[in-house]
Parts: structure tokens; sequence; C-alpha cells
């Protein structure tokens, strides 16, 4: 059986070679004639899954090893009889902490204090319900934006997006929808940015299209907004230099690109293409998961004011500021190289662990600081 994976998919050939052979290739470069004589094809993001790609071809599985399948003609696979399989949650986690790990930023630079912010999350899946349950650990009061998840359950705490715009914070965390009522493209636009709360922060770690570009350099312009965090663009890999230039923290689409999530998804799409092809799975995410670089961090939670702490803590274990700083890089970049530096920064991206992997103890015992660095994924001993 011949496999044809995404280069940037760790541990690929390793795990997947247990059950064919395995050709690893950049995910742009995975095209219809190196799929040809493909049964299995895995994807990341970037590489669109369609007629035009597997037309012909004798593929009989395809996985994406990501959350979000918007790149995958989905209807094309089940009528030609191609199985399918994606990585719900795998990496949502990484995102949630990559939201936390901007606001913290974002309230140093601001001087913001998040405990008592009103933050509102439009979707509440896999991403957006743990980003909640981060920013309510946070002691940030929460609403809820997520008209399919209303619908389906009827719970009240779901409310109309019009209840959010006067919330201190704003965050995305939708699929990317062209049609239907929850179309979510452009969701973000110009009428959007005119609700909200004057200084209000935005955030955008789902896909770069649910925003309108153009309307979010008009906020900003405007001074509409207090400050923006975006990890998803518009066109990528040839991102908008000028809304870069704007932003406070701009990274390249890498928010759920910890190591404990890509291989996590790397793992649900190996145990879903044996279960296809009927073959016993060899391997598990423990296979494959390193010792965490910070096993352990000694935190004195006197030492300055609590929101400084929290800061610290998490920047001992992802530093955001790198990510931003590295991206910055592609201002320097004739425009024809800039899609390929935005491409590499993707796929040269340095080892990143979730807080999960570090425990932390309190030299002094602090209820509130345990509490919430406890909230947000570290294990906490005072």
């Amino acid at each position: 059986m011949k496999i044809v994976a995404d280069a940037n998919i760790p541990f690929v050939r390793e795990c997947f070679s247990s059950i064919g052979e395995v050709e690893v290739v950049g995910g742009r470069e995975i095209t219809a004639g190196v799929v040809a004589d493909a049964d299995v094809v895995l994807v990341r993001s970037i590489t669109p899954v369609n007629a035009e790609l597997l037309g012909g071809s004798k593929v009989r599985f395809v996985a994406t090893a990501t959350i979000g399948f918007d790149h995958v003609d989905v209807d094309y696979l089940k009528g030609n009889n191609i199985g399918f399989a994606s990585a719900p949650g795998s990496n949502a986690n990484s995102a949630a902490e990559y939201v936390i790990a901007g606001l913290l930023e974002i309230g140093q630079k601001y001087g913001i204090e998040l405990e008592g912010k009103s933050i509102g999350i439009i979707g509440v899946g896999n991403v957006g319900g743990r980003v909640a349950k981060k920013c309510a650990a946070l002691g940030m009061a929460v609403r809820l934006n997520d008209p399919p998840l209303q619908r389906r359950s009827g719970d009240a705490k779901y409310l109309p997006i019009e209840e959010l715009f006067d919330c201190d914070l704003i965050t995305l965390h939708t699929p990317l929808t062209f049609e239907g009522e929850d179309k979510t493209y452009h969701l973000a636009d110009e009428k959007f940015f005119g609700s909200l709360r004057e200084g209000c922060v935005f955030v955008n770690a789902s896909r770069g299209a649910v925003v309108d570009s153009g309307a979010l350099k008009s906020a900003i312009s405007a001074g509409t907004l207090g400050a923006v965090v975006l990890d998803v663009w518009e066109g990528e890999p040839n991102i908008d230099m000028e809304l870069l230039g704007v932003v406070d923290i701009g990274t390249p689409h890498i928010a759920g690109y910890s190591l404990d999530g890509k291989i996590a998804g790397m793992i649900m799409i190996y145990r879903a293409a044996c279960e296809h092809f009927g073959l016993e799975a060899s391997y598990k995410v423990e296979d494959f998961l390193p010792e965490p670089v910070v096993c352990e961090l000694r935190v004195n939670p006197n030492a300055e004011r609590e929101q400084d702490v929290l800061r610290g803590s998490v920047r001992r274990i992802y530093d955001i500021r790198r990510d931003d700083l590295r991206l910055r890089g592609i201002l320097d970049k004739r425009a024809d190289k800039a899609g390929e530096f935005f491409d590499n920064l993707r796929k040269q991206y340095p080892v990143r662990r979730e807080f999960q992997n570090t425990r932390v103890v309190l030299d002094s015992p602090c209820a509130s600081v345990g509490r919430k660095l406890a909230g947000i994924g570290f294990k906490v001993e005072s």
C-alpha cells in the first residue's frame, strides 16, 4: 500500500510505515501526479483535496491531521467511495493555550487586568469550549455564541451574536463556511467591527477568511479596537503585509502547532486508516512524545502581581512573542518570496509543548494563583 503524506505531520513515516510504504512531500507539492498511484493521502490544511487532486487516481482513503476540513471536498470523497478521517479536537488544547498566551501578553502591553473582563467566544466547539474554560479560570466573564449548538441543544447559554458586541474582548473559533444560515465567510465584516465596544480586544485563531481583512484594517485605523491578535490570514501564505504591520501580535497559523497536538492528530488518522483497511494499529500517542524540556517550574506567587506571575509561567513554556517576531521577518522579504517564507515558518516550527506537561511548584501557598495555573492547564503542587 502506497501512502503519500505531508512532511509537516511529525513522525508520519515512522508511524505509517507499519501499514505501508510512505512517501513524504511538502503540503503544496501534493499534486495529482504525486498521488496518482497512491492508496492513501495524508494532508494538513494547506492541501486542497478535491476532484482536481484525486480524479483518475487509485486513492482509497484520505485523512487530514487537522481539526478543520474546509480544504477537503467531503462530498466528492463520499461520491467516489473514498474513506475519510480528520482529527477533531487533536490540537484544540494547543490553540486554546495560544489564546491565553496572547491575552496575557496584551494584558501586559496595555495594562489590562483580565480578571473581571468580559470575553465573547464565537464558536464553541473543541477549541472555543477549551478557551471558555481557561478564561473562566482566569476570572473572566464568558459569553458564548454558537448558533448550530444553540439549535441542537436549546441551551440558553448560547447567546445571539449581538449580545457579545459589548464584551471587552472577542475571540473567533468557527469553521470556515461559505453558505447556509451559519455562513462564516467574512463573519467579521465592517458591520461587525462597527458594532463592537470601543477598545475591544480582537483575536482570530480560526480561519483567515472568517475576517474581512479590509474591514479589520479600517477598524484598527479608526481606533475602534484596543488590540488585535491574529494567527490566521486571508490568502495564506501570501498574507496582507499592511495588516501584519498594524496588529499587536501576528503569527503564521501555528496556534494549534504544539507537538502534543500534532502527534495526537497523527495518531487519530493512523488509527482511522487502520480501521478502514482492517489492520491492527501498532502505535499510540505515548510512543512518539518525548519528555518535555521544562518538566517543573518553581513559582513564587508573591513575587509579582498575580497576572504577571501567570504570564511569566506561560512564557517559560510558550512565549508567543517569538512567533510574532519570526513572522515579522516576512516584512523584509520580496513579495515573490513572502509566501515561501510563511510556509517555511510552519514547516520549520520549533518544538512547543503544552502546559499539561509541566508541574508547577508554588514556593508559598496561594490558592488563587494555584487555581488559575491549574485552570489554564498546568499541574500544580504547593
